[in-house]
């Protein structure tokens, strides 16, 4: 019977069905077969629930919303492209750092390409670079960010992290880890942008201070954001849920009383869609933790810690192999899932093999980023290729430099762990 159960449910996953309706049958068909009473679900989503930290999760989410609907990329990109301009390879490094931070706020790779994208692959191509090198590095900037607080899979991390009883994962040291690797990743692109220009003729923008003086007045409501995340959380004004919630309302008094660039008739829609959006992925989260609890009472782990242990002695090669798997993961799954499903199954083994879970976390997301713009399924291929009416196939193709940049990135994150750990142990 259990067998025709699982084969039912396998099935059920390939035609489409909801990944937190799988992974609740999985589930409760796993304690059925133990004699494990399916309360044990139920209880695991009150648990859910009762986690107070879980409370940033909405509220930042509500606030990258707004600024989503807003015209906050219209008026970083002007910042960026003041201070930035002048600089050999500058518009690429504008267009990169522009990206970055949007993507870390809103936590939507596909909703900066299309906001940002759709201004700044223009502005490259009338700036002398080739479209080619154009459209790879604005789809592959569309994925950069998710190291960055206050990114919502940094958040899920912590979450499912804390959940499982890890220590020493804390959103605040996240938050802290992710800064280096991300710079490293933007450096690095910005890096190739001026190797892969250099016999072009890129005319630069002089440094002018009324425009540089202008576009800081124009943002100078949403430039403190980061500022005031940052350092509310490490002087110790804030805990991670108050900064949430200061953040959401900062951001919901300057786009829609200061700028009012939101009508108060749109705010109803705007949280309606960002709650179904958290609401999903709470589900998900719910039903993942009680599938936790089943795999550790069968000692799933332990097992497979055991069998990775008797073939793969050697910390590096189970490291390799590790970003193997989640670039693999990365092209085929959603960044969310990957994260709810995997973190159970994964943050054991690397800790048997004397990995930080926060470096853990980190070399995670680096290849997550990677996997936006992976084929099979990767998002930013398809967004792009809707976007901008380009096959997908030139897409990848465009992206394949970048993609090479960056994987090397990711094997320096990996490998040295201090740049995720120097300001956090």
């Amino acid at each position: 019977m259990n067998a025709v159960l699982t084969a039912a449910i396998v099935v059920f996953a390939l035609i489409g069905a909801p990944l937190f309706a799988v992974i609740a049958a999985g589930t409760m068909l796993g304690f059925n077969s133990t004699g494990v009473d399916l309360q044990t679900v139920a209880i695991e989503l009150y648990r859910l629930t009762d986690t107070s930290v879980l409370l940033a999760l909405p509220l930042f989410t509500f606030a990258g919303y707004l600024l989503s609907e807003s015209n906050t990329s219209h008026r970083l990109v002007r910042v960026t492209q003041a201070f930035m301009g002048w600089m050999p390879g500058g518009l690429a490094l504008v267009a990169l750092l522009t990206c970055a931070l949007f993507t870390a706020f809103t936590g939507a790779s596909g909703v900066t390409i299309v906001a940002i994208g759709a201004m700044l692959l223009p502005a490259l191509r009338e700036a002398g670079y080739q479209e080619r090198f154009s459209l790879g590095l604005v789809t592959t900037s569309g994925s950069l960010g998710l190291l960055l607080p206050p990114a919502l899979p940094l958040i899920i991390f912590g979450v499912v992290a804390q959940q499982m009883g890890i220590e020493g994962v804390t959103l605040e040291a996240l938050f802290v880890a992710g800064i280096l690797p991300a710079l490293l990743m933007v450096l690095a692109l910005w890096g190739w942008s001026l190797w892969a220009n250099r016999a072009q003729q890129i005319p630069l923008q002089r440094f002018n201070w009324q425009e540089a003086k202008a576009a800081l007045w124009e943002a100078k409501w949403e430039l403190p954001l980061p500022l005031v995340i940052l350092g509310g959380i490490y002087s110790g004004t804030f805990v991670i849920s108050e900064a949430a919630a200061v953040t959401a309302l900062y951001a919901l008094i300057v786009e829609v009383f200061v700028y009012r660039e939101i009508p108060l008739r749109k705010l109803p829609e705007i949280m309606r869609d960002a709650m179904v959006m958290v609401g999903g992925v709470l589900i998900i989260m719910g039903m993942a933790m009680a599938f936790t609890n089943f795999l550790v009472d069968a000692e799933v782990p332990a097992q497979l810690f055991d069998f990775i242990r008797a073939h793969i002695d050697s910390k590096i090669t189970f490291l390799l192999l590790l970003n193997v798997l989640l670039l693999l993961l990365g092209c085929m799954l959603d960044i969310f899932a990957a994260l709810i499903i995997m973190i159970p199954l994964l943050l054991p083994v690397a800790l048997g093999y004397g990995i930080d879970p926060v470096h853990l976390g980190i070399i995670f997301l680096a290849n997550m980023q990677i996997g936006y713009f992976t084929p099979p399924v990767g998002m930013n291929l398809f967004i792009a290729s809707i976007r901008f009416r380009k096959p997908i196939a030139e897409l990848w193709a465009a992206s394949m430099p970048f993609f090479l940049v960056l994987l090397a990135a990711v094997l320096v994150i990996t490998y040295v762990p201090w740049l995720s750990l120097v300001f956090v142990r």
